[in-house]
């Protein structure tokens, strides 16, 4: 069910000179604003992705750093915006200038086989950082590169592809998106086969704009002793959710919540599970938020290849004291309740109320977030060698952690399909999250 790394298993990795990839021919040279989903402080920051890929023998000698390299500057042709670079302008509303100057790229070579990673790739991963393009001087929004990607040559004939992109320019369905057209064009495309739609002009608040729902994830919140990130060092580890842990867990599921989705059970059973482990005050206030995809939301919908940020993120708010002695179906019927509230009109109010207080952060005190990533395509991402072993978000939030899980598809050693939810917590309270999800799926 857990995955944990020996720290013992070390390697070094030799990273070339940094290089900007233009795109391979001349683009527009526009100013381009962001929506009013797109810059809210909360997403100015970077996505990481981890995509561990085997040696393919039908690929002969070619060289995955090269091929990628050239896809990438024929992929920035069409994803253009994201060769610019960010402006601030009126009122902080941030923009993309769109200079042409390119995307970050390095190439490196580790002395280690993927082999070394374990039988299963699921994260924690070792020395990721390794892995990551982090270039000094790259990591301010305002004029940096939106796209830093690093590919990474193992001594098994595999490699190590990682892409770090700003979280204001794309969601997570939104860089899964651009990542299948560099596949696409690196294995011989002319042009992706889903072309990439700008429009951030369809999520701009109303005028003028009108808050209609009450948006607690927006709230100030008071600053308690639970903080988990003031808890020492933490222990990451992910979990793996196949058909006998769903089927175990949903004995828990009354009648009148039978139509809850998988997503909403895992969700549920980790937001319990978490909270007993931190045993926080009885009587705090404790916090669920989670990323939904409102794509669908609209009508006419938004169209597909638009690869900005279409998420919203509801809050729902429980009692310590409830959610760890009430039955199960409370913190599954909360979770249910914050999905069904996304609306139309919810993810409106959500832009509006962006304009109105001035683009804020979403708070994170109390709080345990969740980003679904099932479905949003990191895992069929092809480059030529074939899917991916293993792709998503590699460790723990840097900024946060012990705040965010994320959830990939994976396999376990016995080659089932299921969910694996990676989850951070301090090493103290490990042991406890352990044995009260051990309760349920046993």
């Amino acid at each position: 069910m857990t995955n944990k790394y020996c720290s013992a298993l070390t390697f070094n990795v030799r990273r070339h000179t940094p290089e900007l990839i233009a795109p391979a021919t001349p683009t527009p040279r526009e100013l381009k604003p962001l929506s009013d989903i797109d810059d809210q402080a909360g997403l100015q920051h970077l996505i990481p992705t981890i995509h561990f890929h085997r040696r393919n023998p039908n690929m002969g000698n070619k060289d995955p750093a090269s091929v990628i390299r050239d896809a990438l500057a024929k992929v920035l042709v069409f994803y253009y915006p994201l060769a610019g670079r960010i402006k601030e302008g009126h009122g902080k509303k941030l923009m993309v200038d769109c200079t042409g100057e390119g995307v970050l790229f390095i190439e490196a070579e580790a002395d280690v086989t993927l082999e070394e990673f374990g039988k299963t790739l699921h994260p924690p991963f070792p020395c990721t950082e390794k892995f990551l393009c982090d270039v000094p001087g790259s990591g301010g929004i305002i004029g940096s590169p939106l796209v830093q990607i690093q590919v990474t040559r193992l001594l098994c004939g595999g490699f190590i592809f990682t892409a770090r992109i700003y979280h204001i320019i794309c969601d997570g369905t939104g860089a899964a998106q651009f990542l299948m057209a560099l596949g696409e064009m690196a294995q011989g495309a002319v042009e992706p086969s889903v072309l990439p739609v700008w429009q951030r002009e369809l999520l701009k608040a109303r005028d003028p704009p009108r808050v209609t729902f009450p948006h607690p994830e927006y709230d100030d919140v008071v600053d308690t002793e639970d903080n988990v990130m003031a808890m020492g060092e933490m222990a990451d580890t992910s979990f793996f959710f196949g058909p006998a842990e769903m089927s175990a867990l949903r004995r828990f599921v009354p009648k009148n919540l039978k139509t809850c989705t998988t997503f909403e059970v895992i969700t549920a059973c980790l937001w319990r599970c978490r909270t007993i482990a931190l045993q926080p005050d009885p009587e705090h206030d404790v916090r669920l938020m989670f990323f939904v995809n409102a794509r669908g939301m609209f009508d006419p919908p938004i169209p597909v290849g638009y690869y900005g940020n279409c998420i919203v993120i509801p809050c729902v708010v429980s009692k310590a004291k409830d959610l760890c002695n009430k039955p199960f179906s409370h913190a599954l019927e909360l979770v249910m309740e914050g999905k069904s509230r996304v609306t139309k009109e919810y993810v409106r109010s959500t832009m509006d109320l962006m304009v109105v207080k001035g683009r804020p952060s979403f708070k994170t005190s109390s709080t345990y977030i969740v980003s679904n990533l099932t479905r949003v395509g990191f895992n069929k991402v092809n480059f030529g060698w074939g899917e991916p072993l293993y792709a998503g978000l590699p460790n723990d939030d840097e900024d946060l952690p012990g705040v965010y899980s994320s959830y990939m598809p994976s396999t376990n050693d016995n080659g089932e399909f299921g969910i694996v939810a990676r989850i951070a917590l301090p090493i103290s309270t490990m042991e406890k999250f352990v044995n009260e999800l051990n309760i349920m799926l046993k």
